[in-house]
C-alpha cells in the first residue's frame, strides 16, 4: 500500500507537470500572436502616418495654390477698379459735351423757322439728343454703381485673402517637417 501511494503521488506529479507545460506552451503561443499583432498594427499605423504627413503637405500646397490666385485676383480687381475709375470719368465728360446739346437744339430751332423743310428733321434729332442725353445720365449712374460694386469686391477679396493665409499659416509650421 506504500507503494500505491507513492506511485500515485508521483502519477499525480507527472500529471501536473505535464499539464503546466501545456498551459506553459498555450501560454507562449497566445504571447506570440500578441506580439505578432501588436507589430502589423504598429506598421500598419507607421504606413498611416506616413499618408497623413503626405496628404497635410498636399493640403498646405494646395493652399497655397488658393493664396497666390487670391492675391492675383486682387491685384486684378485694382486694375479692374483703375479701368472703371476711367471709365467713370469719360462717361462724366461725355456727359459734360451733352450739355452743349441743348444750346444746338435752340440753334436748331431757330434755324427751322427760316427753313421749315428741315425744321421736321431737326425735331425728331433734337428728340433723340435728349433721349440720348437722358440716357447717357442712366449709363454715368450705372457706371458709378458699377465702380462702387469693383470696390466692395476688392474689399471681399482682401479680407478673403487675409482668412486663407491665417488659415495656411498653421500648415506652413509643418512644411519643415515633411518629406
Amino acid at each position: 500500500m506504500a507503494e500505491d501511494v507513492r506511485r500515485m503521488v508521483v502519477g499525480v506529479v507527472g500529471r501536473l507537470g505535464r499539464e503546466t507545460q501545456l498551459h506553459l506552451d498555450e501560454r507562449y503561443r497566445h504571447f506570440w500572436i500578441t506580439n505578432l499583432l501588436i507589430v502589423v498594427i504598429s506598421i500598419l499605423l507607421v504606413v498611416v502616418a506616413i499618408f497623413n504627413v503626405y496628404y497635410i503637405r498636399v493640403l498646405y500646397q494646395d493652399l497655397n495654390g488658393i493664396v497666390l490666385s487670391m492675391d492675383s485676383m486682387h491685384d486684378h480687381l485694382r486694375v479692374v477698379k483703375g479701368s472703371m475709375d476711367e471709365i467713370t470719368g469719360k462717361v462724366e465728360s461725355f456727359d459734360k459735351h451733352m450739355s452743349h446739346m441743348d444750346q444746338i437744339n435752340l440753334h436748331t430751332e431757330s434755324m427751322s423757322l427760316s427753313l421749315p423743310r428741315i425744321a421736321t428733321a431737326m425735331s425728331g434729332m433734337s428728340g433723340d439728343v435728349h433721349v440720348i442725353r437722358n440716357e447717357m445720365s442712366v449709363l454715368q449712374g450705372a457706371m458709378t454703381n458699377i465702380d462702387q460694386r469693383v470696390g466692395h469686391m476688392i474689399g471681399s477679396v482682401a479680407s478673403m485673402r487675409e482668412n486663407v493665409h491665417q488659415i495656411s499659416r498653421p500648415m506652413g509650421v509643418m512644411n519643415p517637417f515633411l518629406p
